[in-house]
């Protein structure tokens, strides 16, 4: 029996990046910093690991309008081998996640001045007992 599963938690080290294949299906490429703590010379530090994500679909969509560089996010899916040849002929290859579910907290900062942020906060009733 084989397990492919994937689960990993950390930040965007970069804004993510949308495209589309030929066929018009949205790819959305994430660079995620995974931590980890080692001992060195007696002392504990992070490293850091950094994860090559891939969503597609609308999810792709979505994750590249809602998140930004320094989000945290949690991400399950699978890994995948992908090989490629270089046009001077090199074979290269990368392991990467290939995303299936997301979670976040927050997403991009918003744009709109402190002013209009407060007047949003006008339509609760202070009368609603609850």
């Amino acid at each position: 029996m084989s397990i492919n599963r994937v689960t990993i938690s950390g930040n965007l080290g970069r804004d993510p990046e949308l495209r589309a294949t030929a066929s018009g299906t949205q790819v959305c490429c994430l660079a995620v910093c995974v931590n980890t703590r080692q001992k060195v010379n007696g002392e504990w530090k992070d490293k850091a690991n950094w994860v090559d994500v891939i969503f597609f679909g609308n999810r792709a969509e979505s994750i590249a309008r809602y998140l930004a560089k320094g989000s945290h996010v949690t991400i399950a899916g699978r890994l995948s081998q992908n090989t490629w040849e270089t046009k001077d002929g090199q074979k290269r290859s990368k392991l990467e996640v290939v995303g299936e579910d997301i979670d976040f907290q927050g997403g991009k900062r918003s744009e709109q001045p402190a002013a209009e942020n407060e007047q949003q906060s006008d339509v609760y009733d202070d009368d609603i007992p609850f």
